[in-house]
């Protein structure tokens, strides 16, 4: 995030600190008691599933990031910053979006709620090189992206198994914050729990016997994914989706699809597909979305978070062979 846009939020926050104080917008006891509903802020898309999911009839769900826009690029308006200084609890994944960062940092102190501990976010950033499996290993093979980047990889929310311990966290934060309704949020967590299990379950069955273990995407946000199943992840760009690669990057990733035989190149909803068909057309190999989930835009609105991970598990069989 550019040094101006966090001078200009933390304006924001400021100004948002000042308005609220005194009105005791962040005292965390005069909550839900009263039959009011929870007021709820979240950052982004996997996180306000988890609490409307687990929330329910009790909460009343802001999210920041609205659709169609991109997360990692958010900058909050002055009303967002005082919802944030507003909210009995702010939902958020520290370092994913650096003016959330902020605002929490000038208004949410207390209410404030980092999931990336609960997440166990490991360094699993690539370095974009080819790699042999060890000795006797043929020339073409290709190890899982890095594992020894410094940079934290904030994916979370595509490996299920991640995600369900990020569910536990929040309940438990919701739960402390309004006990009044502790039933309602661990019921309504267990239940999701078990679609979590069932859908771990699904990925470890679809993705156990394919003939192809590399998939190719423009977007760095599958590592947890690729390493929970097996599977190879090769990224044409970085963390950041709108990252340029440069011209020796895209050549590695045209020898790797050529020497794997990969099928397809993904592409996301929310970014410019254009690198990624640009190399799909110099390979002669197909594209197909395979979407990280980080937030909805129109043309999925009415999808959730566990219906686009069923898509993205249909569309990496398709792309890998699996049996």
């Amino acid at each position: 995030m550019r040094s101006s846009t966090r001078t200009v939020v933390a304006g924001f926050a400021a100004l948002a600190a000042v308005t609220l104080t005194g009105c005791g917008g962040n005292d965390a006891s005069d909550s839900a008691g009263s039959g009011e509903k929870l007021n709820v802020v979240t950052s982004f898309y996997p996180l306000e599933f988890i609490a409307r999911t687990v929330g329910g009839d009790a909460v009343n769900v802001t999210t920041l990031t609205a659709p169609g826009v991109e997360p990692h690029d958010l900058e909050l308006t002055p009303k967002q910053v005082g919802e944030i200084a507003g909210a009995k609890l702010v939902v958020y994944e520290k370092s994913l979006q650096p003016a959330v960062d902020e605002a929490v940092a000038q208004n949410a102190k207390e209410t404030g709620f980092d999931v990336a501990p609960a997440a166990k976010l490991e360094a699993t950033g690539a370095d974009f090189e080819e790699h042999e499996e060890g000795a006797g290993a043929p020339a073409n093979s290709v190890t899982p992206a890095g594992f020894t980047a410094d940079e934290v990889d904030p994916h979370f929310w595509l490996d299920p198994v991640r995600y369900a311990d990020v569910v536990n966290a929040v309940t438990d934060k919701l739960v402390q914050t309004d006990s009044a309704n502790a039933d309602g949020y661990q019921q309504r967590a267990t239940a999701l729990l078990a679609d979590l299990t069932k859908l771990d379950n699904e990925f470890k069955a679809g993705l156990q016997n394919c003939e192809l273990k590399t998939f190719v995407t423009s977007h760095e946000a599958f590592a947890y994914l690729a390493k929970r199943y097996g599977l190879t992840m090769v990224g044409i760009a970085g963390f950041t989706p709108d990252a340029e690669p440069t011209p020796a990057r895209i050549k590695e990733v045209q020898d790797i699809v050529r020497q794997q035989k990969v099928t397809t190149i993904f592409y996301e909803e929310l970014v410019s597909p254009k690198v990624a068909e640009s190399i799909a057309r110099d390979v002669n190999v197909k594209t197909a979305v395979l979407s990280p989930i980080e937030g909805l835009s129109e043309a999925n609105s009415q999808e959730t978070w566990l219906t686009l991970m069923r898509e993205n598990l249909q569309e990496l069989r398709k792309a890998n062979s699996c049996a």
